[in-house]
């Protein structure tokens, strides 16, 4: 079996219901690594990113809204890459089915998701749903000194104009 990696996100509503420690604590089962986690604010190009292949759908505007935490106060996700032997599918299977109304009882969504009266899927978390939209994700969403071991190439740049937020002395 391969060693594969997933993006995991903690969407707004997951953490405005302070369900993090109980989906952590259901990932565990897993047996996999996490090799990567931190707070995210959700900025709307980095949605718009996320959700590219949504662009133009009806739903996309709303999808928008949801993960940069419009809908729930809640500016922030939570993202993880786990890392282990069929980590997209047993993190997959543990998330259950996109619609919470689908998802099996005992899935995190089944569990916690719920779907709005507008038709928004609340589905508390996002995962990896391929090893090709899990790289573009992990990409995205980190940065390769962020992760603890390298899972892909990656390169040295020297920026010469760089302009970057730090700590004041």
């Amino acid at each position: 079996m391969p060693n594969t990696k997933t993006l995991i996100l903690i969407k707004p509503d997951g953490l405005s219901k302070s369900l993090t420690g109980n989906i952590i604590t259901r990932f565990s089962e897993t047996r996999l690594q996490i090799i990567a986690a931190k707070m995210v604010k959700v900025s709307q190009e980095l949605a718009e990113q996320h959700y590219e292949m949504h662009k133009g759908k009806p739903f996309y505007d709303e999808l928008i809204d949801y993960i940069t935490g419009h809908l729930h106060k809640r500016h922030k996700v939570m993202a993880m890459v786990y890392f282990g032997e069929n980590a997209i599918e047993k993190i997959r299977d543990i998330c259950g089915n996109t619609n919470p109304e689908k998802a099996e009882p005992e899935s995190i969504r089944g569990q916690y998701g719920r779907i709005l009266t507008t038709g928004i899927f609340e589905n508390v978390v996002h995962a990896s749903d391929s090893a090709e939209s899990a790289e573009r994700e992990i990409k995205l969403w980190f940065e390769p000194d962020e992760i603890i071991f390298d899972i892909y190439p990656s390169e040295e740049r020297v920026f010469t104009e760089y302009k970057k937020r730090v700590w004041k002395d």
